[in-house]
């Protein structure tokens, strides 16, 4: 039997949005660990963003570059990719992990709420999708978009959000088929992996992992070593979404 092919991102090329903090920073460097070269999308963090991709380009010059973008401004998504593309000479991967997340009670919800929600979780990733499109085509990448287990299931106080990232879900299975088949579309989906920044109660923290059945929160390296795997090993695998959440989805 002849043997299998070693897989791998060595010369790989992607566009990690939302790149400079959290999640997104543990997707970033997991990846550039890899071999990848990487495009740290930033809307604010400016000081973040730069001291992370200073840090990647110290261990190999000229690995990583930082770009501004307000994702919900869809005139400038084009030109943010032509950038991207023109710096990496194409690109294999788009990590659509930017996300706005806050409380939109009913009663209280606004139109710039929504606007801001939907545009960052749904109408972004599409646009953003479709402007790599022709990029990923030619490389025949792929491209990872990050939900959330709140797309399944909704979670009170949150009817836009969980409706944007139900949306995403959906947007996930369309564009695995609407790419196929040059390029692969997958998803993530974390549960509780870091604690909102604004603050949680310790019996809230409590609750939500009594319903997890490992019995503790996971980490951004879970959620990078996902990224790994359907970027580099999954290459059977569109059309996917994996939750990574500790077996919370299968109970509660």
């Amino acid at each position: 039997m002849p043997k299998a092919e070693a897989r791998t991102l060595d010369g790989k090329r992607a566009l990690i949005t939302g790149a400079a903090r959290r999640i997104g920073a543990a997707i970033t460097e997991r990846l550039h660990d890899a071999g990848v070269s990487v495009a740290i999308h930033y809307r604010s963090s400016d000081g973040e963003a730069k001291e992370l991709c200073g840090r990647l380009n110290d261990v190999r010059p000229d690995s990583a570059k930082i770009f501004a973008a307000d994702l919900t401004d869809i005139d400038s998504l084009d030109g943010l990719m032509e950038a991207v593309a023109d710096w990496g000479g194409g690109l294999d991967l788009l990590i659509n992990n930017a996300s706005s997340f806050y409380p939109t009670p009913l009663g209280s919800i606004t139109e710039a709420q929504w606007d801001d929600l939907i545009g960052s979780n749904l109408k972004a990733p599409l646009f953003l999708s479709q402007a790599a499109w022709p990029y990923l085509k030619e490389r025949r990448g792929a491209i990872i978009n990050m939900l959330d287990i709140h797309a399944r299931r909704p979670l009170k106080t949150l009817p836009v959000y969980a409706s944007a990232k139900a949306g995403l879900a959906m947007l996930t299975l369309s564009l695995a088929k609407e790419l196929a088949p040059e390029v692969r579309v997958n998803g993530i989906a974390p549960g509780a992996i870091l604690w909102p920044e604004d603050g949680m109660s310790e019996s809230t923290k409590k609750n939500i992992l009594d319903q997890v059945p490992l019995g503790r929160p996971g980490g951004p390296a879970d959620i990078a070593d996902c990224v790994i795997y359907l970027a580099r090993d999954a290459a059977y695998v569109t059309g996917q979404i994996i939750a990574i959440d500790g077996g919370r989805s299968i109970g509660w």
